[in-house]
């Protein structure tokens, strides 16, 4: 089930509501956690007793921690928390793809060598395992004591808004929220505005920018124009699919009562690829930061050892969105510029933003070819077509492909780009506007909406959404394969 379909829309998010909010504050958890089981459920029941095995493994792990806090053998717990948690994550994510490179260094294909099985990738596994494996050190590093309330710990883990595409949440952050949260219908019409932003991010833009970037990474032998319209298209289709997820997810959140973290921060007009990774999913940079870059070492252990850390971790970031040697090489390619700009101290250089930026957003869109792409080498073709060695003009069959529609799409979608800055703060948990409610920022920006302009704007945006999205057959979400 996704947020993007009339199944979600107007039967499950309606009937969730309606119990939880009938249900009263203690048992609350309780509605959260079956809800967000039915949730999961819709998609494979049978993988429901892996994600609850999962849960129980961190929460008892995080008991034995605090109960031997102090001793040595409280490392015991720690290592069987993480190294269990990655295990799973390792063998359902990365089983597949050892196998394929193991058959193809010996030139040969799991087939031949006898291995006709091939395991199912179970949605949001990413996610679940890190928020359960950040939980495990953070009791351990006494971040946060161990819950011993389960159901508020498992509803945590499954809490649907999040639950398949993040952003990746830390216990340690909502804890204080399971125990005590506001429902008020300001927050709840508020949090529908920022969902119904989100959901029009996916539906209007992203969706209908898909065909273009589908049609470019289609093509066998890709030219210039059709290289640099698909990657611009795919940049484009991508932040607005997974953003619009993330808002959706924070106005669920506040719906709920919760406040979730950003998750992104207008990356595309970033002025180094270091300032990227502060605003592009920011809740995985954090996480890769806080339990893999500083406990390798960080920035404390000279220059070099600084630039591989930077390299590894963002190789590793690549492999955790997917088990493929495209991830993989996405990853080197922004570990190796971290590396550079930290070396070069390019990134505090102060150098001018006409420059920077562009820049850097061309090193991304380079980067997001070999993202998207199904294997290396048909990267490789589109990094060919966009030099031009594949002739200049577009196909009869690219053309055939994309439509006038899709082309004023991708100018909406550009302008939404440009000019989302001046607007973030519709979708900023820290400065979302409660709606009737007079609010200032810490910057003493008044962000309060007392007027009916913004309902009334929220509900006839809802309205071409939906509209929009009954003429679709489908809407999956980009980061679902993660």
């Amino acid at each position: 089930m996704v947020f993007s379909s009339e199944t979600f829309l107007f039967l499950f998010l309606p009937l969730f509501l309606a119990a939880y909010y009938l249900t009263p504050d203690r048992f609350k958890s309780w509605t959260i956690l079956i809800g967000s089981y039915l949730f999961y459920c819709w998609w494979r029941p049978d993988f429901l007793l892996l994600f609850v095995g999962v849960t129980a493994w961190a929460y008892g792990c995080g008991l034995m921690i605090e109960r031997w806090e102090g001793q040595v053998k409280a490392k015991i717990p720690l290592i069987l928390g993480v190294v269990g948690c990655l295990s799973v994550l390792g063998v359902f994510k990365y089983l597949n793809f050892f196998v394929d490179s193991f058959a193809a260094l010996l030139g040969t294909t799991p087939d031949e060598l006898g291995i006709h099985w091939r395991l199912i990738l179970p949605i949001g596994i990413s996610f679940y395992v890190f928020q359960a494996v950040g939980y495990v050190i953070d009791v351990y590093r006494k971040d946060t004591p161990a819950t011993r309330n389960f159901v508020d710990f498992a509803a945590f883990i499954a809490l649907f808004p999040q639950l398949i595409a993040g952003p990746i949440l830390r216990f340690k952050d909502l804890a204080d929220q399971f125990h005590s949260r506001t429902h008020s219908l300001a927050l709840f019409s508020t949090g529908l505005g920022v969902f119904t932003i989100g959901l029009a991010k996916k539906v209007l833009l992203a969706d209908s920018i898909a065909p273009v970037a589908d049609a470019a990474f289609a093509s066998g032998n890709v030219t210039f124009v059709e290289g640099w319209l698909g990657a611009a298209a795919y940049t484009l289709q991508l932040y607005f699919d997974f953003s619009g997820y993330s808002d959706m997810a924070i106005g669920l959140g506040l719906m709920m009562g919760f406040k979730f973290i950003r998750n992104f921060d207008t990356p595309y007009v970033s002025a180094s690829i270091t300032e990227f990774w502060q605003r592009w999913h920011i809740s995985l940079s954090t996480w890769l930061r806080d339990y893999l870059y500083i406990p390798l070492g960080g920035n404390r252990m000279g220059p070099l050892r600084t630039y591989l850390n930077l390299f590894l971790v963002m190789l590793l970031g690549g492999l955790w969105h997917g088990a493929a040697w495209t991830f993989v090489l996405w990853g080197a390619w922004h570990g190796g510029w971290l590396a550079v700009e930290r070396y070069t101290g390019y990134a505090r250089a102060g150098l001018n933003k006409a420059f920077t930026v562009p820049a850097t957003l061309l090193l991304v869109v380079i980067g997001w070819v070999m993202f998207r792409a199904a294997s290396v080498g048909e990267a490789f073709s589109v990094y060919a077509g966009m030099l031009g060695l594949n002739g200049m003009a577009p196909s009869l069959e690219f053309l055939a492909s994309v439509n006038q529609e899709h082309l004023v799409f991708i100018m909406i979608a550009v302008v939404a780009v440009v000019m989302e800055p001046r607007f973030k703060h519709l979708t900023d948990p820290d400065r979302v506007p409660l709606i009737g409610t007079p609010q200032v920022a810490a910057d003493g920006t008044v962000i309060a909406t007392s007027s009916i302009a913004y309902p009334l704007a929220m509900t006839a945006l809802l309205a071409v959404t939906i509209a929009r999205l009954a003429e679709q057959s489908a809407s999956p979400f980009l980061y679902f394969q993660f």
